[in-house]
């Protein structure tokens, strides 16, 4: 058998090599509910304070979904803020990946309503679900169609409701967290050994389903005894947070043969001021080269990395040319990172 394979293979004719192709950053966009939920005022209904919260935490705020708003309509606005920002109409779109643990519904995916929100009309639509890495999950499956030639243009989108998911009287775990949507487009470009090295250059993920009982939901849809509720062990999640979000970190730069001295910008996943801080130390980069929003937005899971992302590129804070590293940790365990030149 392997005899023959090996005669097989040898007498196959040469295929043409074709030019690679790498996904680019087309445009990004944003949405944040207009309701604001400050410390002070959970401090009226739990026994806390905004400086409890800020101390370990670093949020001072979060924005809290009002009853019209869903993770479909907050997706779908980030999205059309994205279009907007690239230049592009919906008639490009060939693919929706969509990352979110608050879907509106068990089905149809938050991603195929938003592919009709939009006016998109051809195409695949569909949902991956990996708690706060769910954005860097969704960029490697994106990225992995674009790379195949089965997408040109990609909306990919972090869209989170965690408020309806919260013990609101748990203050280990409803401060933490808020509500929001972040979306990128990645369009097919030039890949390697072109005149410009822009574009995605790697995503590395990870899972450990071993440590799944430290951050999960109690509960999901098919359950009419246990709607859910989110559970975490703040410690635990803490203690592996640095070390894996690290560990993804220098897997993704020495892939890449690059260092921490080639890293313009961090844009972390915004789940603790202090996780931020330690991640910014490792790579030796100022404050000033590490994107914070969790102070304004708190923990907005999969929505987190594209928010800050939308808000540092509309800032202009991040140029072209410069090498941007995305990571993130979330409940499964699930971490991942990626790295992007703009």
């Amino acid at each position: 058998m392997t005899d023959d394979l090996g005669a097989l293979l040898a007498s196959a004719p040469t295929l043409p090599r074709t030019p690679s192709v790498r996904s680019l950053l087309a445009g990004t966009g944003g949405y944040l509910p207009e309701r604001v939920l400050t410390n002070d005022e959970l401090a009226r209904t739990l026994d806390t304070s905004d400086a409890w919260i800020v101390e370990r935490t670093g949020i001072r705020q979060r924005h809290i979904a009002g009853p019209h708003e869903t993770a479909c309509s907050m997706g779908a606005a980030a999205a059309r803020a994205a279009l907007g920002a690239a230049g592009a109409a919906p008639a490009d779109i060939d693919a929706v990946i969509v990352a979110t643990s608050t879907p509106d519904q068990a089905f149809p995916a938050v991603a195929a309503r938003i592919q009709h929100a939009l006016g998109i009309q051809r195409g695949f639509a569909f949902d991956l679900s990996a708690a706060c890495s769910g954005f860097i999950y969704a960029l490697a499956v994106a990225d992995a169609f674009i790379r195949l030639r089965q997408a040109r243009h990609a909306l990919v989108i972090g869209t989170e409701v965690y408020s309806r998911i919260l013990d609101w009287q748990d203050r280990a775990t409803c401060v933490l967290f808020g509500d929001g949507a972040g979306a990128v487009l990645l369009s097919a470009g030039p890949g390697t050994g072109a005149s410009t090295d822009r574009g995605l250059l790697s995503t590395h993920l990870h899972a450990d389903g071993a440590l799944g009982d430290i951050l999960y939901v109690d509960g999901a849809v098919g359950r009419r005894d246990r709607p859910g509720t989110l559970m975490m062990n703040g410690r635990e999640v803490f203690r592996h947070a640095v070390a894996r979000m690290a560990e993804t970190v220098d897997e993704a730069l020495a892939d890449n043969g690059l260092t921490h001295a080639d890293v313009d910008w961090l844009v972390p996943h915004q789940a603790n001021l202090r996780i931020i801080d330690a991640m910014g130390r490792r790579l030796h980069l100022p404050p000033e080269r590490v994107v914070v929003t969790i102070d304004r937005h708190a923990n907005t899971s999969a929505a987190s990395i594209p928010l800050a992302l939308a808000e540092a590129l509309a800032g202009q804070r991040i140029r072209p040319g410069q090498l941007v590293v995305m990571e993130a940790l979330g409940g499964g365990l699930t971490w991942g990172s990626a790295l992007l030149r703009i």
